[in-house]
């Protein structure tokens, strides 16, 4: 049924057509998917940049042709926030929203200094089930976005992303940048952080937060106890 790009800041994406429904992720403004359906107000959307499918209000969509997607110079914006002109007046984006330039897509060289410093620009954005953006994030959600102004493709879900890269064998071993993976007691991943320097772990908690980690896990230095047990810490550079 063609392409569209999302017009907004950061549109939900729902797992039913309904704006009550659970959001399952976030397309941030430029972010582009394929219709795959129409259901109400409501258009069904695959996403291009990491193939998560759900319902978009039509509202938040402005519909492309297949030429105008292949021709489209777009970069990935770099900074935390910003403004772009839309309409008569502007919308407030997030790093990793989409934006018309005259060169074709740039990112961040990624190093594991660079990872982190960019990780680290998110302190205190507020945890959103399912966010992707400096408005609301989640724990994978945040890791995502920051690995994709490097340039670097991640997985949505935490689960999804811990099959990437290689595992350390101890945690003194990890370096800036490098995801740590926590499990429930089931041993499901459900929770992911990203390494700094001395053993400490920036991740998304209530807030994107830093905390020290341990061979048991995150020790969370407010609530001063262990709040996710540690499945494995893995390098992707």
């Amino acid at each position: 049924m063609g392409k569209a790009v999302c017009n907004t800041s950061a549109a939900p994406l729902r797992r039913e057509p309904s704006h009550r429904s659970e959001m399952v992720s976030q397309m941030l403004f430029g972010e582009s998917a394929d219709v795959l359906g129409t259901a109400g107000h409501f258009r069904k959307v695959r996403m291009d940049y990491d193939g998560y499918e759900g319902f978009v209000h039509y509202t938040q969509l402005s519909a492309i042709t297949d030429e105008e997607f292949s021709s489209r110079p777009t970069a990935f914006f770099t900074d935390l926030f910003g403004y772009v002109p839309s309409g008569s007046g502007s919308v407030m984006i997030s790093m990793g929203s989409e934006i018309a330039s005259p060169h074709p897509a740039e990112v961040i060289p990624a190093t594991h200094e660079s990872i982190a410093r960019t990780a680290i620009l998110f302190l205190n954005t507020p945890y959103l089930w399912s966010g992707r953006s400096v408005f609301g994030i989640d724990c994978s959600g945040f890791m995502q976005i920051v690995f994709k102004i490097h340039g670097l493709l991640l997985p949505r879900d935490a689960y999804k992303q811990a099959g990437e890269g290689t595992v350390l064998d101890f945690i003194e071993e990890s370096l800036p940048g490098d995801l740590a993976f926590f499990e429930d007691e089931e041993g499901n991943i459900v929770h992911v952080g990203m390494m700094l320097e001395d053993q400490r772990i920036i991740h998304a908690y209530g807030k994107v937060r830093i905390d020290l980690l341990d061979s048991s896990g995150i020790f969370n230095v407010d609530l001063n106890k262990h709040t996710h047990r540690l499945r494995f810490v893995r390098r992707l550079l």
